[in-house]
């Protein structure tokens, strides 16, 4: 054992145990050295990655493509889609024939509901006329049963005008004519009589009256118009025809104002023969003037006449001028349902063609109805009227426009 140190000599230790440790703590401090260096450079390699992450991850300045611009889509505001049609479905589910026969108007038997009812039974008419004296047809309920008869609301017509031109006159008593109306009556009690006769003639039956006149006339009173109008004056005569319209208008039966463009002043009588008017610009001062205010008539129906009219008609009558019709609908505005005078007892027509070429040339020229108070012959004209439409004559374009404009006076669309 060692003695202790206090007390031992000091002697210096053997050489090479002192150059080991000096190895030793060399190797140590280049060992601690190297930790700390390859530490350090640990961080900064560590701090310069994230910078290098952070960088990469911002969008380079240089390189960056601009804001893509956001594109305007402008709105285009779509059209309304067009109005729904009321009559056209209705029109389509019907077969040529029956918009044909909608729009005829036949006289029939006025004893009895025979006839008529027969004439509606088989070809399913648009209108009758009740002609002549005879009241059966007028009495206890008769037209009943026609009605009943009609697939579609049936028009029943009559000529009740007053003084030589009345209907139901040994039933219901007798009117005064136009001129002596307008003379002893104001406007609103020839309301009041017209009402009172369009409720008598509503209760048997009867839609629509073939009246008032609105043609202008001083001529005598037996004359072919005469005591028919109201007056010479066309703001007068304006006035008692729209109070006698409006009259059968609060009675429930529809007024046919006449005889477009104006008999008033014309040179004879078309139950007779050829008749003709002054020339158009005389007829737009006098007759045609009350025809500027069909709107304030309401629903009616414009009856055009066999007027042959220098400026207008090219030679032929009214009824069957293209012009005709086109000025009733274009200076006049009117949009309702025209119809024909008689097409098959007035020799104005008849001497110059006969009854299905007659029907076929009027509603080829604009009319939406045609009459004719003869009776018969339906079966005849219808086949007539098929063969114009098949050929192109008569254009089925034309039919359903005139039938659009009866089913819609009717109330059925």
């Amino acid at each position: 054992m060692w003695p202790p140190r206090g007390n031992a000599p000091s002697r210096p230790g053997p050489p090479v145990k002192r150059t080991r440790r000096a190895g030793t703590s060399t190797l140590l401090l280049f060992v601690a050295l190297g930790a700390l260096v390859a530490a350090s450079l640990a961080v900064v390699t560590s701090v310069r990655n994230d910078r290098t992450t952070r960088t990469a991850a911002l969008p380079s300045t240089s390189s960056a493509a601009p804001p893509s611009s956001t594109s305007t889509t402008t709105s285009v505001e779509q059209p309304p889609p067009p109005p729904v049609d009321p009559c056209a479905e209705k029109i389509a589910a019907l077969p040529l024939r029956a918009r044909l026969a909608q729009l005829v108007m036949v006289g029939v038997d006025p004893r009895g509901p025979a006839d008529a009812l027969a004439v509606v039974q088989r070809e399913q008419v648009g209108g009758i006329f009740i002609g002549g004296d005879d009241v059966g047809l007028l009495s206890a309920g008769a037209l009943a049963p026609v009605h009943a008869a009609s697939t579609l609301p049936l028009t029943v017509a009559v000529d009740d005008e007053g003084g030589r031109v009345q209907r139901i006159e040994a039933l219901d008593g007798s009117l005064p004519s136009a001129r002596r109306m307008a003379a002893d009556l104001s406007p609103d009690e020839v309301r009041a009589v017209a009402q009172d006769r369009g409720l008598a003639l509503r209760e048997r039956g009867v839609t629509t009256d073939l009246a008032p006149v609105l043609d202008t006339s001083g001529q005598p009173d037996r004359t072919v118009i005469g005591d028919r109008s109201f007056s010479a004056d066309p703001n007068t005569a304006l006035g008692y025809a729209l109070a006698f319209a409006e009259g059968l208008h609060n009675a429930g039966v529809t007024p046919v104002v006449k005889h477009f463009p104006g008999h008033g002043n014309t040179t004879g009588d078309s139950h007779l023969g050829a008749v003709t008017s002054p020339p158009l610009d005389a007829l737009r001062g006098t007759d045609l003037v009350p025809y500027r205010h069909l709107p304030r008539f309401g629903d009616v129906v414009v009856m055009l006449g066999h007027i042959e009219v220098p400026g207008l008609t090219g030679g032929v009558p009214a009824t069957l001028s293209p012009e005709a019709y086109a000025l009733l609908r274009g200076e006049f505005g009117f949009t309702g349902p025209a119809m024909t005078d008689d097409l098959g007892a007035m020799r104005a027509i008849t001497d110059r063609v006969g009854l299905p070429e007659a029907v076929t040339q009027a509603l080829a020229a604009g009319a939406d109805i045609a009459l004719w108070s003869s009776g018969g012959r339906i079966t005849e004209v219808l086949d007539h009227l098929e063969g114009a439409v098949a050929s192109g004559v008569l254009p089925g374009a034309r039919v359903d426009e005139a039938i659009h404009r009866v089913l819609t006076a009717k109330q059925v669309c």
